[in-house]
Order: C-alpha cells, then sequence, then structure tokens
C-alpha cells in the first residue's frame, strides 16, 4: 500500500511543493477513513455484461449512426472545416464519418496517461487498472451543517475542497464542487481555481463554461507548473459534454479545442437520461453513447494527435410518470457495465458513476441508491470517478454530511478493491496452526500482528451496544458525519505552496477581474 506522507519535492518547471505535515495531519484526524493512497490500483476482476456478440452489434450499430445519422457539431465553422479536411461529409453543420474514420483517429491516443499534480506524490494514473475517485461536481445548492438548504457560496466551495484534500479516500480535488453564485458568473471560475491550485496538492479539474475560462485555467496551470511543463505533461482534465442526442455545442468544442491544444486531458462524457436523451433500451442507449464518444473523442485528435481523452458516461433513467431522473436502478448499471467493455475495446480510459442519488436529504434512499451506484462502477473497471462524493437531491445540491458518509463507503470500496492477500500473511497459517480447534483467534500472535488494519473501520458506522449508542446520544449517521465535517474543517491546514507561485496566482486573477464587468448571467 502506497503512503503519502511526503516531504519537499520537485515539481516541473523547477517548482517545489510540501505535503508531509498537511499528510500527516489529515491522517491523524481522518476519523479512521482508512490510508491515502493516491489512486486505486484495483486488483479484483471487472464485471461484464455484453458478450462478443453483443459488443459488436452495438459497434455496427453507432457505425450505422455516425454514417447515416451524423453528429452535429453546431456554431463552430473550424470544427466542420477540420472534419471536412479529414474526409467527413460535412453537410450544414452535421457531420457524417466514413466507417472507420473514428476509430482511425483515435489510434493516437493514450490508453493511459498521468494527470500530474503540483504535489508529485499525488499525481495519478488515468486509465489500465487505476480508479481515481474526485468529489461531487456541478450543484448549484448546498445542505449546509445547520441543515438548511440554500445557494452555494465560494465559502462552501473553498471547504468541499478542503475536505476532499483531507480525504483518505479521494484521489482527485475535482472541479466545480459547488456553484457559488455569490461570484460573478465571468469571474467565479478564477476562484475556483485558485482554491483548487492553493487549498490542496490533488489533481484538479479545469473550467468549460467558456473556451475563455478554458484559456484562464491553462495559463493559471502554467504559472503553477511552468510553461514547459504544462505543454509536455497533462495537469488538468476537464468534462466535456455531449448536449445528447447527438450534438456538440460550441461552449463544449471550443474549451475542447483550448484543452486539447494545449495536451490537456479531456472526458467526452454523453449526459444521458435514458427516455428522454436517448432511448428508454440499454442496447439503444450504448449505442447512442457510442456514437456520440467516437465523435468527439476522435475530434480531440484532429485537434492535436495524441492528446489524452477518456471515454465518459453519465446514464441515468427518469420516471416515465413524472419525467424526474432515477438512481441506483438497474438500466443504467447495465449501460455503465457494457460503456466500460466498449472504451476497453477502443483502448481508452472510460468515466462513469460515483454515488449517485435522488434523496434530498442524506438518507436510506441517498444510501442505497448511492451504494448500488458506486458497486457497479468499481466492478465496471472505472477509471475516473466524478461525483464520488457529496452529490444529493439528483446533482443539484452538494451536501457536508452525504460528503462524509460517501467518502467512509470509498473507503470500503478501496479495501474492496486491493482484492484478496494471499501472501504468507494473509493466508494466515502460523495462525491457524497456533490455535487450533476449538479456541479461538482474538489473543493469537497473528491477530495481534494485524488487527490495526485487518479490517476496514468506518468513520461514521455506530458498531456498539444499543446501550452505549444510548448513552453516546443516540446519534444519527448524518449527525455523526456532521460532526466530522466540523472536525475536519477546524483542523485543517494546507499545503504550502512557493510564494512567487501564490503571488503570481494572484496577480494573474487580479488582472484577468480588472479587465471585466461583473456578470450574474
Amino acid at each position: 500500500m502506497e503512503d503519502n506522507l511526503i516531504g519537499e519535492q520537485d515539481v516541473g518547471g523547477g517548482r517545489r511543493a510540501r505535503g508531509g505535515a498537511a499528510a500527516r495531519r489529515a491522517a491523524r484526524t481522518s476519523g479512521s477513513a482508512g490510508t491515502q493512497l493516491t489512486y486505486i490500483k484495483r486488483e479484483v476482476p471487472v464485471y461484464e455484461v455484453l458478450n462478443e456478440e453483443g459488443l459488436a452489434l452495438i459497434e455496427a450499430n453507432a457505425d450505422t449512426i455516425l454514417e447515416e445519422v451524423g453528429i452535429e457539431f453546431r456554431d463552430d465553422a473550424e470544427a466542420l472545416a477540420m472534419w471536412k479536411e479529414a474526409g467527413a461529409d460535412v453537410r450544414g453543420e452535421r457531420v457524417h464519418f466514413p466507417k472507420g474514420l473514428p476509430r482511425s483517429l483515435l489510434k493516437t491516443a493514450p490508453s493511459t496517461f498521468t494527470q500530474h499534480a503540483r504535489n508529485p506524490e499525488r499525481s495519478v494514473q488515468i486509465g489500465g487498472n487505476a480508479t481515481v475517485f474526485a468529489p461531487v461536481y456541478g450543484p448549484p445548492f448546498v445542505r449546509d451543517l445547520d441543515g438548511n438548504r440554500r445557494y452555494a457560496t465560494i465559502e462552501d466551495f473553498r471547504n468541499f475542497v478542503k475536505l476532499a484534500y483531507m480525504a483518505p479516500s479521494i484521489h482527485h480535488s475535482g472541479g466545480t464542487v459547488c456553484e457559488p453564485v455569490d461570484v460573478p458568473v465571468n469571474k467565479r471560475h478564477l476562484d475556483m481555481l485558485l482554491a483548487h491550485m492553493t487549498l490542496s496538492d490533488k489533481p484538479f479539474m479545469g473550467s468549460v463554461t467558456a473556451p475563455e475560462r478554458a484559456e484562464d485555467t491553462v495559463s493559471m496551470a502554467k504559472i503553477l507548473f511552468g510553461e514547459e511543463f504544462v505543454d509536455q505533461n497533462t495537469v488538468v482534465i476537464n468534462l466535456i459534454n455531449a448536449n445528447s442526442p447527438m450534438v456538440f455545442d460550441d461552449t463544449m468544442l471550443g474549451a475542447l479545442k483550448v484543452y486539447a491544444r494545449n495536451n490537456q486531458a479531456c472526458i467526452v462524457t454523453p449526459f444521458i437520461l435514458a427516455g428522454a436523451m436517448s432511448p428508454v433500451t440499454v442496447a439503444g442507449t450504448l449505442t447512442q453513447v457510442l456514437a456520440e464518444v467516437l465523435a468527439g473523442a476522435s475530434f480531440t485528435q484532429l485537434v492535436r494527435p495524441g492528446a489524452p481523452v477518456v471515454f465518459g458516461t453519465f446514464a441515468s433513467s427518469i420516471s416515465m410518470q413524472s419525467g424526474a431522473p432515477t438512481f441506483g436502478t438497474p438500466e443504467p448499471t447495465l449501460v455503465s457495465y457494457g460503456a466500460a467493455q466498449l472504451a476497453r475495446r477502443l483502448g481508452l480510459p472510460f468515466r462513469t458513476g460515483g454515488s449517485l442519488c435522488a434523496a434530498k436529504i442524506p438518507d436510506a434512499q441517498a444510501a442505497y441508491e448511492s451504494a448500488n451506484t458506486l458497486n457497479s462502477t468499481l466492478l465496471a473497471g472505472t477509471n475516473f470517478v466524478l461525483h464520488a462524493a457529496g452529490w444529493l437531491e439528483g446533482g443539484l445540491a452538494s451536501c457536508y454530511e452525504k460528503f462524509m458518509m460517501d467518502i467512509d463507503q470509498l473507503g470500503m470500496a478501496q479495501k474492496m478493491a486491493q482484492g484478496v492477500d494471499l501472501s504468507e500473511n494473509g493466508q494466515a497459517m502460523d495462525a491457524i496452526r497456533e490455535v487450533g480447534p476449538g479456541s479461538h483467534y482474538l489473543g493469537c500472535s497473528h491477530t495481534q500482528a494485524n488487527f490495526q488494519t485487518a479490517f476496514y473501520r468506518s468513520s461514521i458506522a455506530d458498531n456498539n451496544s444499543y446501550e452505549q449508542w444510548q448513552a453516546e446520544g443516540q446519534k444519527t449517521a448524518s449527525q455523526r458525519a456532521n460532526e466530522l465535517a466540523r472536525r475536519w474543517l477546524e483542523n485543517y491546514e494546507g499545503p504550502q505552496l512557493d510564494a512567487g507561485i501564490a503571488e503570481g496566482l494572484k496577480d494573474f486573477i487580479a488582472r484577468k477581474k480588472e479587465s471585466m464587468p461583473d456578470a450574474f448571467t
């Protein structure tokens, strides 16, 4: 098991970062949440739901969609010209792809890549047998520690970045962990990026809400890592959503081009509510997902061959009575398993899943829907897991208590992913010989040597007697999560950052903000 208790290390461009003391403090205040891993190295097999015949059928159907129906690239003349030059049949804004063209372009995309963190001990592998957990992304509301549902603020944003930094089972700082509506729309990305870069030393995501905000992300990354390092290495990953069904808009395409040209990673993700944005069937949804990913992911290779790209999917079903999204149900689970298989056949890293639910508070519904989603996420072999902690209310709210409950479950998933220990210690033959028939293992040498790490210790669950639970206040899981979040935030101490780099980032932000009037829409 890899331990991230480090000292001073070199970062790209000669910059230096220190994470040792802060990481040790985080471990001490973790509430026994587990050991910090840079990322999960899965030792358990993936679960597959499609045989060769089924995979080939879906791939053939996706090729038919690409060739006959086409994908729209809206309001982007440059993208259309690039596709035409590549040999596609461009009719207005709709691109029809000759069979095999997207797959041939994707041959230059890496099957695995490293996203570098400013603390090199926190850099993560995307692809292969690696799984990376990142927090919730995008909610405009928060459910705070006082039980209020309200619009998110920049202070909430900073708090979630701090919690993700301290969480042993979170490997990534994420992106828009909540939408800080108290900061102007055209400026808030600067404050969000600054929080990720200064309050944490884990990897982070870039802004995609406008091409110029993607440019700002790259510029700030160059201050943090050094210009040459950024050009030759991936330090930012970002989320490019298809406007399903079968459309990429100019905002997403503009951000994609910025990141791909700068060798930064794009997660090309169809955002699917099956029955509204895709067919109601699993096979039909998988076919559309594959077609959309092939079109968007291959476009990154037109922009810059070799640019890292991830096969993403966000798939949910809807209530056919109300139209509301549903989570933790069988059909999206099957989509996730099937999409993971299709991604592996393409040789691309894969993103899906998380701890998703439609519950309004961190209750039983939140727990079982999130558990259903998370289990399938891990077993599918997902490489990058967005929304791994904090998601509530169908993605409309980031919840402090749910965040703490989720990271406890992520710690369990991390332990599960290690598989079965078949070492001499894992076989425990010495313990069996020592104890023999009719005795117990509580006091044997093997148990004494292993008891601290043998079993996952939850930071949230109460496993004591009923009487002890009564004596300690009859607290619910959400109440214990609330106390733990408050304790973590009180004990937070951030990683050190070179003073010159910190000043450079603040100067950049000040100049950018001065150059534009506030805009709240």
